[in-house]
């Protein structure tokens, strides 16, 4: 991946990106800054503090790896604009879309054990692209954003509803984080099960199962507009939130199928093996269980608003009573 080259360092230009660079005039302030940075004191203490910096740096890194790996994690959000506009439309509309297989590309690097330039190339080791440049390539920005995204709006919707305390955001919020914490708690002991120990793989799963979020935002924000405020509920909640639930899962059964049931044509990608046929059905019944019923139960708790009118009324008259009251 070709980068932007760094700015270029000049050790004997001192005003280098300082507005002031083309004046000469007297002042005194430039040469009392350049004076401070060349007193020994201020060198070492700042060597201190760069030292400082980069052991807790370092320290983090070494703890928070244990746990997650920092550079697969990167992977996952190298995403773009058109990326996203265009995941989104594929989470919403997976009808016609082909192919679903991830793009490869072989790394540069040959693999130690490789002895000669033809053992090189049939030994030579893959690399999935990153979302970027595939758009079958599972990402975390979507989940995230829409993980917050729909808090807010499930506020926002209270609050139009004349239904909102200020425990909606933090009751939402709780909800939507023990709803994935489940989900991959799941998905751990289901990779347990399987017996898939690859990290992208239960990463790659950990991505896909964020973006039922979108589908919920869409339910919410649809169901508002015909329902007139009155929630989700009716046929015309029921009507959307049944589409989206049926384009998450079909999203989600094509999707995971190079994780769960890898082939042998995908054997030379990372982490990927060919299962044994009974390894293989029990893969495919994990894989619709957790497209169907699993993404239904979640969805449907996600996406339940209560906003019936009448007591949005009763709400508003109550707290018309107050405000009367404290006014009098």
């Amino acid at each position: 991946m070709m980068r932007s080259p760094p700015p270029p360092q000049s050790q004997n230009n001192s005003n280098y990106g300082s507005p002031y660079a083309g004046q000469t005039g007297g002042g005194t302030f430039a040469p009392g800054f350049g004076g401070f940075m060349n007193d020994p004191t201020a060198q070492m203490g700042y060597q201190l503090g760069k030292t400082a910096l980069n052991t807790g740096q370092e320290y983090m890194e070494q703890n928070i790896n244990r746990y997650v790996s920092i550079p697969a994690l990167k992977h996952y959000f190298n995403v773009s604009t058109p990326y996203v506009l265009r995941k989104l439309a594929l989470v919403l509309f997976p009808w016609r879309h082909k192919p679903w297989s991830r793009e490869q590309r072989p790394s540069h690097s040959p693999p130690p054990s490789a002895s000669s330039p033809a053992a090189a190339a049939q030994q030579s080791n893959y690399y999935y692209l990153p979302p970027r440049d595939d758009l079958n390539s599972p990402d975390m920005y979507i989940p995230v954003m829409a993980f917050v995204t729909y808090i807010l709006l499930s506020t926002l919707l209270a609050g139009l509803r004349g239904r909102f305390h200020p425990e909606v955001m933090g009751l939402t919020a709780t909800t939507a984080f023990v709803v994935v914490l489940l989900e991959i708690l799941g998905l751990k002991f289901g990779t347990y099960v399987l017996s898939i120990s690859n990290d992208s793989q239960l990463l790659d799963l950990v991505a896909y199962s964020g973006y039922k979020f979108v589908g919920v935002i869409v339910t919410l924000v649809v169901s508002e507009t015909l329902n007139r405020g009155a929630g989700t509920g009716g046929w015309a909640g029921w009507t959307v939130f049944t589409y989206t639930f049926m384009a998450n899962a079909l999203f989600l059964l094509r999707s995971l199928k190079y994780v769960l049931l890898p082939d042998s044509s995908s054997a030379s990608a990372p982490g990927m093996h060919t299962v044994a046929r009974s390894q293989r059905n029990r893969r495919t019944q994990f894989l619709f269980i957790y497209s169907y019923i699993v993404q239904f139960v979640f969805m449907w708790i996600l996406s339940r608003q209560d906003g019936s009118p009448a007591q949005a009324k009763v709400a508003a008259a109550q707290a018309a009573k107050v405000v009367g009251g404290a006014s009098s």
